[in-house]
């Protein structure tokens, strides 16, 4: 061919390709249902934006839509899938978000609400989006919900082939709908790359097949995972699903996680298998399974790994927290190979026990677990932040440490051997309602601007105390954790009968004076809603004191000395402090009233109970808990809980709120 007439050619394959021409013929036929299989490009197809030439051929019904390799991509805005429908994408295709665009929170690259009989194959065809893009808060909401296929309430579907890179979510998010949970749907052959929140998650799902998937390189929000089984309420479902031959790789945090804290005892059993399935390399944990820890909070059922492995994570292999009594974890012919090797405070394979747990941990058989690991530790171990103790572990293990394997019989002795027993005394909590709290100053009285006040992760409540006519004055700060975001803080001043005071939004990572007139003699509540980030208060004018309430008190990467009231006649009363795993542990020494040091702990990420018994009825004193740095890992989220004394701290130097003898 002479060169004229092939750059000729080329030009106008590669004009075809930009644009093809809307073919009103075939359209028609698809119309009067006299064609079964169609091309997308009948519809058009534009190289900057091809949102309505696609949308229209997936709107038409037409059973067989064969998305055919253009050259370049089919750049679109979020689309609609439709029932009844099969649709091809040719190898090499790309569907690729249309950048500047997908500002909604929820816009997904493909969305389908409830519909059903719907297949999507695309061996060698990618979905692309802009992870980077929608991450930069100068052009995008913060948002965790930009899915590249977002699927709720559906049945019979199947998603095959695909490669689902670079969401501004999930690569396939299954949700529940208004039919209720995705249910008889097939995910084989996919690739999750590189995506924001997770490589899948499945909130609620009836008869799901998940098979010969990749699941990589999950980073931007938590819980960063190759696949989250994370129901919303307790309504969603987890019931008869199936994940085969299935990697999990290089994710920021977990590969496989079964969060269910948001079920009960009422939900649907849980019937979820792993089969043949691996973690390579993933961050954190390579299978997480928790509930609420309570047996009113977990429901019936199984949780099974059979035949898979996992290794090389950061942190441990096996990361397990429910109730004993529920029984539903199951691991057989599995392998923990090299996890935690650079944390070695951890185990291979830790159970737990969440904050607020009222019951025993554990409930697990292991048969023929094989765990290797250099590192000279127990191959179990046990996080017990709800100080229950653990239980109803067995099966056997075989421990390969230096070139040797040893099957091991996981006994109760065997076990106590690993993980002993911390008695933890149960020190009753002492309820703030009906007391009369008035202010006493500090031991060591600071200046406001002097006290430092801990930083508190969530929802803060304090009590203030004021006489009529006082300017009352404090500061907060809003600030942030990770990549969570905010914008205004509420902070909300009410009397002691509940009668609002002042209200006060407080900007995102800046420092607010709140500021009023008190109008009576009395106490005043406070209360700070940081949402997912954290807060504190600085330079009070009056007495104020955090009030820890019925549960243990979070706080974050907060330092510093603390101070607590011990009223006259107490004999016996505990603090308590927790890490939260071995990467967030602390440092805490207790000093009684005198000065010296009652008792220490250092890189302490399980619960500890300084238990206190005095050999004299109080005299009604200040003591002192210090907060560091540990000396072996870092100090990010960690609690603090008072036993037997009114559960209020205050910066150490500031005035306490006592009550009335």
């Amino acid at each position: 061919m002479p060169k004229a007439m092939l750059s000729s050619a080329l030009l106008a394959l590669v004009t075809s390709a930009a644009f093809a021409q809307v073919n009103e013929e075939m359209i028609a036929r698809v119309a009067a249902g006299e064609v079964a299989e169609a091309k997308a490009s009948w519809w058009g197809f534009d190289e900057e934006d091809s949102t309505e030439a696609l949308q229209a051929a997936i709107d038409s019904g037409v059973p067989k839509l064969i998305v055919e390799n253009m050259g370049r991509p089919w750049i679109v805005r979020p689309m609609r899938l439709a029932s009844n429908q099969e649709i091809v994408f040719e190898e090499g295709c790309e569907i690729l978000a249309k950048r500047g665009e997908f500002h909604a929170i929820g816009d997904s690259l493909f969305r389908g609400s409830g519909v059903e009989h719907v297949i999507l194959r695309g061996e060698g065809a990618t979905f692309r989006m802009w992870r980077e893009d929608y991450a930069n808060l100068e052009l995008y909401e913060k948002a965790e919900w930009r899915h590249c296929l977002n699927l709720s309430g559906c049945s019979d579907l199947q998603v095959i082939g695909l490669t689902l890179k670079e969401s501004g979510g999930d690569g396939i998010y299954l949700g529940a709908g208004a039919a209720g949970a995705c249910r008889d749907v097939v995910i084989r052959g996919v690739t999750s790359d590189g995506n924001y929140r997770q490589g899948i998650s499945v909130i609620s799902a009836e008869n799901l097949l998940i098979e010969d998937c990749v699941l990589s390189n999950t980073r931007g929000t938590p819980p960063e995972a190759g696949i989250d089984f994370e129901p919303n309420n307790p309504g969603d479902r987890l019931v008869n699903i199936v994940m085969r031959n299935c990697i999990s790789t290089g994710n920021d945090a977990s590969g496989y996680v079964v969060a269910f804290p948001a079920l009960n005892a009422e939900s649907a059993p849980i019937s979820l298998r792993f089969e043949n399935c691996r973690s390579v390399n993933d961050g954190s944990t390579a299978a997480w399974t928790t509930s609420s820890g309570t047996l009113e909070g977990t429901p019936e059922g199984r949780i099974e790994f059979v035949n898979c492995t996992f290794e090389g994570c950061r942190g441990e292999g096996l990361k397990l927290t429910q109730p004993a009594e529920r029984d539903v974890l199951r691991l057989t012919n599995c392998q923990v190979l090299d996890c935690g090797l650079g944390s070695p405070a951890v185990s291979p394979i830790m159970f737990g026990s969440r904050l607020g747990a009222d019951a025993p941990a554990g409930g697990a058989l292991l048969e023929g677990v094989v765990v290797r690991d250099p590192l000279a530790r127990p191959p179990i171990g046990y996080h017990n932040e709800a100080g229950v103790p653990l239980r109803n572990v067995r099966g056997t293990l075989l421990i390969e440490q230096e070139d040797a394997r040893t099957e091991v019989a996981i006994t109760p002795e065997k076990l106590a051997e690993w993980v002993p027993d911390t008695v933890i005394a149960d020190i009753p909590r002492v309820s703030l309602e009906g007391l009369v709290l008035t202010p006493r100053p500090a031991a060591a009285p600071l200046a406001p601007g002097e006290v430092g006040w801990p930083i508190i992760r969530g929802a803060a409540n304090y009590l203030l105390h004021a006489s009529a006519g006082d300017q009352v004055s404090f500061d907060v700060e809003y600030m942030q954790v990770g990549q969570y975001r905010g914008e205004t803080m509420p902070v909300t001043v009410t009397t002691a009968a509940g009668e609002e005071v002042c209200v006060v939004d407080a900007p995102f990572q800046e420092r607010t004076t709140v500021a009023f007139a008190a109008p009576e003699t009395g106490l005043y509540h406070v209360a700070l809603s940081p949402g997912t980030n954290r807060c504190r208060i600085a330079d009070a004018s009056n007495p104020m004191a955090v009030a820890i309430g019925t549960s243990p008190l979070k706080l974050i990467s907060s330092p510093g000395r603390l101070a607590f009231y011990v009223p006259a006649g107490t004999e016996w009363f505990g603090v308590r402090v927790a890490g939260q795993g071995a990467g967030e542990a602390v440092k805490a020494t207790l000093i009684a009233p005198d000065g010296e040091v009652f008792g220490e702990v250092d890189n302490q990420f399980s619960l500890h109970q300084f238990e206190v018994r005095l050999p004299e009825p109080s005299a009604g004193e200040e003591w002192t808990l210090v907060l560091a740095q540990p000396t072996a890992t870092t100090m990010e989220d960690h609690s603090l809980e008072l036993r037997g004394v009114p559960p209020l701290v205050v910066g150490a130097g500031a005035p306490l709120l006592v009550p009335e003898q």
